[in-house]
């Protein structure tokens, strides 16, 4: 029914991937977070073909560690956005795996 109204938008951001796992909808912002393999998209509210990317890929360093300790490179040597959280009026806490090394950062949005 959805289909033939054609008020469906594809969202086609990462190629080859279905990595999304992690949503927070602000609505004090207006903002739809999304995060996913290596990157958190930010969507407008209002008109959801607007959307933002933030790029948080893993080190160099930590990828070749995953590599080395046997693990698939392209599927789980990468930073997958677990954590989306509202930290205050200008910042979210967003957190990865860091190919199996979590890590957390604050991220301005204000």
């Amino acid at each position: 029914e959805m289909l033939e109204s054609n008020n469906i938008i594809n969202f086609n951001g990462l190629a080859n991937s279905s990595s999304y796992h992690t949503f927070l909808l602000d609505e004090e912002r207006g903002r739809l977070y999304v995060g996913a393999k290596d990157h958190i998209f930010s969507f407008n509210l209002v008109n959801i073909k607007e959307y933002q990317k933030i790029v948080w890929p893993v080190s160099h360093s930590r990828r070749d560690e995953c590599k080395w300790a046997g693990k698939d490179i392209v599927r789980e040597c990468a930073n997958f956005i677990k954590v989306l959280k509202t930290y205050n009026q200008t910042h979210l806490y967003a957190c990865g795996t860091g190919a199996f090394h979590p890590v957390c950062t604050y991220i301005e949005v204000g």
